[in-house]
Parts: structure tokens; sequence; C-alpha cells
């Protein structure tokens, strides 16, 4: 492994980032790692930005600089692969808060768990399990928007991107040992996709815990509640749950309030909130009441269903170990309940990538062996 500088060297304004930027601007590989606070907004607060050339370390604050179209160019250009570890948040906090979107990434996470090192590790443990050196996570969580950063912030944060091109030099070879290049192309692509789709929150109220029990009319009520509830959660850059918890929304939407009174006796809704937000919560009840109904979710799975769900996961267990790759990577439990829910209806309602990527080679067979032997037919669609 090359010696990497510990020194992170610090980047306060608009003329040293664009000096720094002309100086990466022929550089092939690049490791980056954003540092950012969450608790208190809605959108992510970006408070720095580390980024490596495999020699050097700098730490760009994000806050004492207003310019960053040099650094977009030398992150967006097509001659620079990226490299993160973990890096859908990464990715979104870029994207919101700079307009900044590498497309050119390789993440370390995703090529562990494709050439079977380990299934979404984080950081400091698959440098542990690569290079037997224990890291310090213990600022993970502090203040990142205060300033000066403390000495041990400064270490924690230059350690986050010194492994970075050790890790990518190690994982890319064994993605080219085991021919494995085609797959974690794939995988990168879907991550992108799934960035994509945190930003959609149509459908929201699907996730909600229980939210099949519900009767279609108190359904309509949650799904306008949690529309609402995204529209000024975005509006005023809060999180969801200060206005409201999941489970008082579900609870609105199940007891349909008409009067203000009632809301109160909702459990672990602040009065605060309740006095703020109850006369928009009962129009968005009342409006609900003259929509057309929603269809009703899908219920939990049978018992016997989940039994032949046990049954496939058993067998695509023995399909990773003949592999060599963890069983996580081939499906996930939502597909598994979708296939499930359609088999034995004449179409199954099958996930794309087990039809179209690697995984057709091996997952889907094996899911139509289970099904067949359960009398389940499953076509494709």
């Amino acid at each position: 492994m090359n010696e990497v500088s510990t020194l992170g060297i610090w980047i306060d304004s608009n003329f040293k980032l664009q000096k720094l930027c002309d100086q990466l601007s022929g550089c092939k590989l690049l490791a980056l790692d954003t540092e950012f606070i969450r608790t208190d907004t809605f959108y992510p607060k970006i408070a720095l930005i580390q980024l490596s050339d495999g020699e050097c370390c700098w730490l760009i604050d994000v806050l004492a600089i207003d310019d960053f179209s040099a650094l977009k160019s030398l992150l967006e250009s097509p001659n620079t692969t990226v490299i993160f570890h973990a890096c859908a948040e990464d990715i979104e906090v870029l994207d919101h808060s700079l307009d900044i979107q590498p497309t050119n990434i390789f993440d370390t996470q995703i090529a562990a768990g494709i050439t079977n090192v380990g299934y979404c590790m984080g950081y400091a443990r698959l440098v542990e399990a690569l290079f037997e050196i224990q890291l310090d996570k213990q600022e993970t969580r502090s203040n990142w928007l205060v300033r000066p950063l403390s000495q041990r912030q400064l270490d924690y944060a230059t350690l986050d991107v010194v492994y970075l091109h050790p890790l990518y030099n190690m994982l890319n070879q064994a993605l080219e040992d085991q021919q494995r290049r085609d797959w974690f192309n794939e995988e990168t692509q879907s991550l992108f996709a799934l960035v994509e789709n945190r930003k959609n929150s149509q459908d929201y109220y699907l996730r909600i815990r229980g939210a099949w029990r519900l009767s279609a009319q108190s359904l309509t009520v949650l799904d306008r509640l949690c529309q609402w509830r995204e529209t000024v959660a975005r509006m005023r850059d809060i999180p969801r749950s200060r206005i409201a918890k999941d489970t008082v929304l579900f609870e609105i939407a199940r007891q349909l309030p008409k009067f203000k009174r009632q809301l109160f006796e909702i459990e672990d809704w602040h009065p605060r909130a309740i006095k703020r937000y109850a006369e928009a919560v009962l129009k968005e009840v009342e409006t609900a009441s003259q929509q057309a109904l929603l269809p009703q979710p899908p219920q939990p799975l049978s018992k016997s269903k989940t039994a032949i769900m046990k049954t496939i996961r058993n067998s695509l267990t023995s399909i990773a170990q003949d592999k060599q790759i963890p069983r996580e990577f081939l499906s996930n439990k939502k597909e598994l309940e979708d296939i499930l829910r359609s088999s034995g209806q004449g179409d199954c309602q099958w996930p794309a990538r087990l039809t179209e990527g690697w995984r057709r080679l091996w997952v889907k067979p094996t899911i139509e062996a289970v099904l067949s032997e359960a009398n389940l037919s499953c076509e494709s669609q």
C-alpha cells in the first residue's frame, strides 16, 4: 500500500479551490468524501469535502467558498474517476448543495460486495478487513458546521479518504481477476437509480407500517397527509418527524377526525405541532373524502407463501456460496414478496434486474424451480 499524507491541506477560499482544481485537472483518479449534517433539516447541509489524489489530501471548507464551478468541472469530467465509499448520500448532498453530479464513479462498498469481501461493509470495517488497520470513528456524529474544526475532526476527515486509493487498487484488480466488471457496472447504475428515486415522494404512504390495514377511505387520507407533510417539510427545510411522525399520520387517517379537539387525543403528537398544523390537517382529511378512493395495498404474505420464500432464500444461499458472492446481492425481500404475490396468477412481477442483468443466469431459474415445485406458475410479463 502506497504511503499517503495524513495531513489535510485546508482550502478555504475561491482562489485556493480554483488553484487546487487546476492542479488536479489532469488527475485520472480522485478519492472523495463529504461531511454534512442532517439532524434538524430536511435537506442535508454540507460542511466539508475531502479530496485525495492518492498522495495528498485536501479539506475543502464549503462554508468559506461560494464558487464551486471549478470543482464541478473537475468531478464531472469524463476523464476522471471519483472513488467513494457508500456514496449514495454523498452524491445526494453534492447534487442538492453544490449542483455537482459526478457520474464516473467507483464505489468501494459495491466493489467489496461484488468481489465477496463483504456485503454492505462500512469504510472502517473494510479498511480493517483488507489492511488490518483500525480507524477511530468517534467523530462521525460531531458537528461539522462549527468553525474552527477540532484537530480530531480534521484527522478523522483526512483518514476518510486516505485509504480509498489503496482500496480501489485492490478491489479493481479483484473485479478483473474474477471477471465481474460488468456486474460492478450494473450495480453502479442501479445506485444512481436509487439516488434519483429518493427524490420521489409519491406513494410514500405505502411505506408506512400497517397501511394495508386501513380502509380505502383512510388510505386515501393517509396519502394526502403524507403529500402535505412532504410539501411542508421541504418548504420549511425541517425533518418530516418535526411536523408529524408516520405513526401520527397513520392514527389521523384511521380515526378520520373532524374537529381540532380530536387531534389532541392522538398519541405522540406534540400540542405545539397540533396548534400549528391542525387546520391544515383537518382540511386534508376533508379534501380526501371527496377524492376517488385508492386501491388497497397488498397484504403480508400468507403462511404458505412465507414458507416458500424461506425455501427460495435457502436455495439462493446455496447459489451465493457456489458463486462466492454475498446472498444479499442476489435478491431482496421486496422483490421476492412481489414475485410470490403474483405467482399462480398467470403473469409474475419479475423485477427487471432479475430478467435482464447478470442475475438472470442463476437467480431467476432458481426461483422458478422452487415455484414450480410448489405448483405455482410464474411466467414473465
